[in-house]
């Protein structure tokens, strides 16, 4: 099973204070580059992967999905998420994405932002995806860049002149990583981009776009904590379709 990081109280109250959490959508700056990576979602299905707050669940409805199911493993998302959302056409359920059953070509559009670093593999994931989308349905994410997971144990180093920079730790050692980040021992997995891409042609999808995603300068100019973001690759957008 996923570790269940987001019950754990420490962690959700000090992810209750995020950017992200507390503007939704407009907190996340890699949200305008992820939103360009979506089909025309007009009456179509979505499966919203590791749903959170629903954020994702509700722009996809403002976007004219038909219907919209949100999973997630942690009963204070989910919680959060029902107390944020007045639409009977959005469903919430609990759910491990480890033992997530999806009907086959049943959905238009699987959704992940974020969550899919937690997983151990994701082979398997990719494979219940592709069986769940209609043909020439999309399987839309981000997760974080291999760059930032390799280095969860090493991060911003010094060197001699007093210059930081980025320390990648191992990069081809693919496996577990543990953090202390908004609590004790949370649990990511570091595996190279090849890796990623890979299981995705192993599935069946076509890769459609694999953006490495970076601030822009305007979006610098506003929140300047986001120069950090521009030395290297935080997270990865990837689009992909099931073409029969």
């Amino acid at each position: 099973m996923t570790q269940n990081i987001y019950d754990n109280p420490a962690f959700f109250e000090g992810y209750a204070q995020l950017p992200r959490s507390v503007q939704g959508l407009d907190g996340a700056p890699e949200w305008p580059a992820l939103k360009s990576l979506l089909p025309d979602l007009t009456g179509k299905s979505v499966v919203d992967l590791g749903c959170g707050y629903g954020w994702f669940c509700r722009a996809a409805r403002e976007l004219g999905a038909a219907h919209v199911t949100g999973i997630d493993i942690s009963e204070k998302m989910l919680t959060r998420a029902a107390e944020l959302t007045a639409d009977p056409l959005i469903h919430y359920q609990r759910s491990d994405l480890d033992s997530l059953s999806l009907d086959e070509n049943s959905v238009d559009l699987v959704y992940s932002s974020l969550a899919l670093h937690y997983l151990p593999e994701l082979d398997t994931l990719f494979a219940k995806a592709q069986r769940a989308l209609k043909p020439g349905g999309s399987l839309v994410f981000s997760m974080e860049h291999p760059i930032y997971t390799c280095a969860s144990r090493q991060g911003w180093l010094t060197d001699d002149n007093g210059e930081r920079f980025w320390g990648v730790n191992h990069y081809q050692d693919e496996g577990q990583r543990v953090s202390n980040w908004l609590a004790d021992g949370v649990i990511k997995y570091h595996r190279t981009l090849g890796t990623t891409l890979n299981a995705l042609i192993r599935a069946g999808l076509t890769i459609s776009n694999v953006n490495e995603w970076g601030p822009t300068q305007a979006q610098i100019d506003a929140w300047s904590a986001l120069a950090e973001e521009a030395e290297r690759p935080m997270l990865v957008l990837i689009a992909a379709r099931k073409d029969q």
